[in-house]
């Protein structure tokens, strides 16, 4: 099995996309993550749906939970207003980790072992070639298991 025969289409929003989009986005489709791609749809960054959520929460609740306990159900409601006029590239994490890219001959293993090492919920396929590198698809942590265990009960 290669990355090139599980890969498959996928969500994807530039770094200029409005994030409340990217957020109904995620939740439309209940994705764990977006690719974040760059103005020639080359993949630039993986934002998980746990760090869209952290942007989300005001940092004095993100450092002490407690907190959370005092801000009435009214406010807790509003938490997605946070996300209007920001774009996506906002919700990035300061330290956005390497981005996780296969290349379309990659194993099964190689692809788990990356994902593994970054614990990433995603890998983005890509092939390069003399125009540049262009986006075979993506491959989630759950595909890459559902695949892995067609494997053992067949």
């Amino acid at each position: 099995m290669r990355a090139r025969d599980v890969a498959t289409e996928y969500e994807t929003v530039g770094l200029d996309a409005d994030a409340l989009d990217a957020a109904r986005l995620m939740a439309e489709h209940r994705l764990p993550a977006l690719l974040v791609v760059d103005e020639l749809g080359a993949p630039k960054a993986i934002l998980p749906a746990s760090q869209m959520i952290k942007t989300l929460v005001p940092e004095y609740v993100v450092e002490d939970p407690a907190l959370a306990a005092v801000v009435d159900e009214r406010h807790a409601d509003r938490l997605c207003l946070a996300l209007q006029g920001r774009k996506v590239r906002d919700c990035l994490p300061k330290t956005t980790p390497p981005l996780v890219v296969a290349a379309p001959d990659d194993t099964a293993l190689e692809i788990a072992a990356q994902m593994a090492r970054a614990r990433s919920p995603l890998v983005a396929v890509v092939d390069h070639d003399k125009a540049g590198p262009r986006l075979l698809g993506v491959i989630t942590a759950s595909h890459l298991l559902e695949r892995l265990l067609a494997v053992t009960s067949g």
